[in-house]
């Protein structure tokens, strides 16, 4: 007579083999997304081959072809596991804040999340900024920059209460405009002069904007 539990005992390792496979292949996803980060940084993403990702992932060209079919569909993966990394980013660092709260505090707060972010992931500024990304992530980027403006509106109109809804759309957009200039310095920074460069980029905010502040209370 056959034992009855021989089968299902042999079914956690059978199951369990699939799911190693999904792992192997996940690592192995993440290994070309930050080997193509590294080439995309040092030679833009025109410049960049699939043959350059492969080798500094330290893997042949077909292990990569497992993955991926070209060089835009990592960049649009790239972009997207960044994207919503971002969206997390700005959705902490824009919170509205207490009225109480100092102006140069908000600010200080929010961008060093946001520099922190950049300079986790310079790649970021290289995809998102270059002249050359892929339609879609341009798209993907245009529908976050959108985003980002609201939550930055958002932000403002708990540190300028009672500020007319045109002129808090248009003080997000000079804000947000300040920052990208200010953070093409800091990544092309180190150390103690980035740092230098995070403070720069504070003071000309907390100074555009408490002029802004103090009509607001007076």
């Amino acid at each position: 007579m056959p034992e009855k539990n021989q089968t299902p005992a042999q079914e956690p390792a059978a199951e369990s083999t699939p799911r190693r496979r999904q792992a192997r292949g996940e690592r192995r996803i993440a290994q070309l997304l930050e080997a193509a980060a590294a080439v995309f940084c040092s030679t833009g993403y025109t410049a960049a081959s699939t043959n350059a990702i492969a080798r500094e992932a330290g893997v042949s060209p077909g292990t990569l072809y497992q993955f991926f079919p070209n060089k835009e569909a990592i960049a649009i993966e790239l972009g997207d596991r960044l994207m919503h990394e971002m969206r997390e980013t700005y959705g902490e660092a824009l919170a509205p804040v207490d009225a109480a709260t100092p102006l140069a505090e908000a600010v200080g707060s929010a961008v060093d999340r946001f520099i922190a972010f950049n300079c986790r992931h310079p790649v970021f500024f290289a995809l998102m900024h270059g002249p050359d990304i892929p339609g879609r992530i341009a798209e993907e980027h245009d529908a976050l920059h959108a985003t980002l403006l609201l939550r930055i509106e958002t932000l403002l109109t708990s540190l300028l209460p009672g500020t007319p809804p045109a002129d808090v759309a248009r003080t997000a957009h000079v804000c947000l405009g300040v920052y990208k200039s200010g953070l093409e310095l800091v990544l092309a920074h180190q150390g103690a002069e980035r740092e230098a460069y995070v403070q720069e980029l504070k003071n000309v905010l907390v100074r555009y904007l408490e002029p802004l502040a103090a009509a607001r209370t007076a």
